[in-house]
């Protein structure tokens, strides 16, 4: 027991010290562009040796790009080699090359009404769909959106997806994920909403996961979780993952999904005990490579679970970390952490 407080206490100390180097490079925001910032920030934690197919301890947590509001939803374009983030309290997308840093990509990303939104406006989670085409958790206009190809001085041109569920107002999409079948998959929080659960404006009476069918029809998945967040699909498509954000229910869940792509079942995949939960962060995005393996952003930075649900390795950004992206063609994990980008090299 006193090697586990000890070990606790270590764990606490290194990820406050990291906190603190960061810190110390963090760059002023600029309105048209984020200045890359190259430093090394973290650690990473090996708990069984299932890991070190995946990553090495001694690999550099790289910062490439700093000084965001909230970055989140990293998504890497294969087709032009670059990477997209949302800034959300910016209401803005950003857009990372190698080499030449962060630029504006899409402003407003989020939010495209008059009435100034200081809740957390901006886009959140983004994904890529089989056209090329990008799209985007809106929270402050509370749809899931896809952006025109055309840009031009007015601003970006956006189509709603889905905006309303049996009538009524989504809370503030915040993240999603596309099956192999066309199905968009989303979940629903509460956070963009200024007064979260108790807004006047909230017109749903709980927050959900829904499915979006090809053809636009909207259906529940599930509405019983408490906080609803990060979401990711098993490489078979078969079951769901969804992490759950309350703080007095720090947990993953995983949802078996029927022929129709609905639930099944569902059941809990892991539960943060009190001890690993002292760290920063709740149960936030997540990605799945094509073996199973789980990159989840949790208490202290990513968390990495083998497909049993055993938790193989942790990398500890000694910052808030909001959301990440697997990108195979340069086998790098992308991960955004509060004012932060940072990636890491994996092996596989």
């Amino acid at each position: 027991m006193k090697n586990k407080k000890l070990l606790s206490v270590l764990l606490i100390v290194a990820a406050i010290q990291s906190c603190n180097h960061l810190s110390s490079t963090g760059k002023k925001e600029d309105t048209t562009s984020v200045e890359t910032v190259r430093d090394s920030a973290g650690f990473i934690r090996i708990l069984d040796n299932e890991a070190l197919a995946l990553l090495d301890s001694s690999s550099v947590i790289e910062i490439i790009a700093s000084g965001y509001k909230w970055s989140e939803g990293p998504v890497y374009v294969k087709e032009g080699d670059y990477l997209l983030f949302s800034d959300v309290p910016a209401n803005r997308v950003y857009k990372w090359n190698e080499g030449k840093g962060a630029t504006v990509f899409l402003e407003p990303s989020g939010y495209t009404g008059t009435v100034p939104k200081e809740k957390e406006p901006g886009s959140n989670g983004l994904v890529i769909d089989n056209n090329g085409k990008l799209v985007l958790c809106q929270q402050g206009n509370r749809q899931i959106a896809r952006m025109k190809p055309s840009l031009n001085e007015a601003g970006p041109d956006y189509e709603s997806i889905a905006s309303l569920y049996e009538g009524k107002k989504f809370n503030s999409p915040n993240d999603l994920v596309y099956a192999a079948n066309g199905n968009l998959y989303f979940t629903d929080p509460p956070y963009g909403l200024e007064h979260g659960i108790h807004d006047s404006s909230k017109e749903l009476s709980f927050q959900g996961v829904f499915c979006i069918k090809p053809g636009g029809k909207v259906q529940l998945v599930t509405d019983k979780i408490s906080y609803p967040n990060g979401i990711a699909l098993s490489p078979d498509n078969q079951y769901l993952y969804i992490s759950n954000s309350d703080n007095e229910h720090k947990e993953w869940i995983k949802i078996k999904l029927n022929e129709e792509g609905l639930e099944a079942s569902d059941s809990l995949f892991y539960r943060v005990t009190e001890e690993e939960g002292k760290l920063t962060g709740n149960p936030d995005g997540m990605k799945i490579n094509s073996k199973g393996y789980i990159f989840a952003t949790g208490p202290g930075g990513v968390w990495v679970f083998n497909p049993a649900g055993k938790v193989i390795a942790r990398i500890y950004t000694g910052q808030q970390t909001s959301n990440c992206f697997l990108d195979p063609s340069h086998n790098m994990l992308y991960m955004t952490c509060k004012s932060f980008v940072m990636r890491v090299k994996l092996k596989s």
